[in-house]
């Protein structure tokens, strides 16, 4: 076979292998959104002064605490996790605080539930002081123009029966078939 005739059948692999690499690894906010985010400022920062920076577009992600339906829509108690490439929360003993997110949709509260992972895209419009056990803790306040809510990972469990029970009936640790 000459090394020609399988030149094309190589350049279509490659390219279909090169598209599924990298549409796989999308991030889940849009990029016009995304192209508006201040990448530098971190929760912590915000957190100190939030009323500075009103108006400015965030991306944090993290891990659910609590959402309730308000009003002005569906408001999301977030423990900030630092996010991958892609905007998944890492599964890491480390925050940098809680932020409330509101987003005017009505979201149904019993799908965000506490534990679940969502990244967040949005302005700051300020903070809300609200009870943290006994405490008030200052919660930086953003409006929300998108949300991912990523899937659950369930573990799966296997069961391996013992002996080998309806193992193919051609082997089995205990029996021959021909006797």
């Amino acid at each position: 076979m000459k090394p020609t005739t399988w030149y094309p059948a190589l350049l279509v692999v490659l390219t279909w292998y090169v598209f599924f690499s990298l549409t796989g690894c999308a991030p889940v906010i849009s990029k016009e959104i995304r192209d508006k985010v201040s990448e530098e400022l971190t929760l912590s920062e915000v957190a100190k002064k939030p009323e500075a920076y009103k108006g400015t577009t965030v991306l944090w992600s993290g891990l659910i605490i609590s959402a309730i339906n308000l009003q002005e829509g569906t408001m999301i108690e977030v423990l900030q996790k630092p996010a991958d490439f892609r905007g998944k929360p890492k599964d890491v003993d480390y925050s940098e605080g809680r932020f409330l997110a509101i987003d005017p949709r009505y979201l149904d509260v019993a799908i965000y539930t506490q534990g679940r992972m969502v990244t967040v895209a949005g302005e700051v419009r300020g903070k809300k002081i609200q009870d943290l056990g006994e405490m008030k803790y200052t919660y930086p306040l953003i409006f929300a123009k998108e949300i991912y809510l990523w899937p659950e990972e369930r573990e799966e469990r296997y069961y391996y029966p013992y002996p080998y029970w309806d193992y193919p009936c051609w082997y089995h640790p205990y029996r021959h078939p021909g006797w």
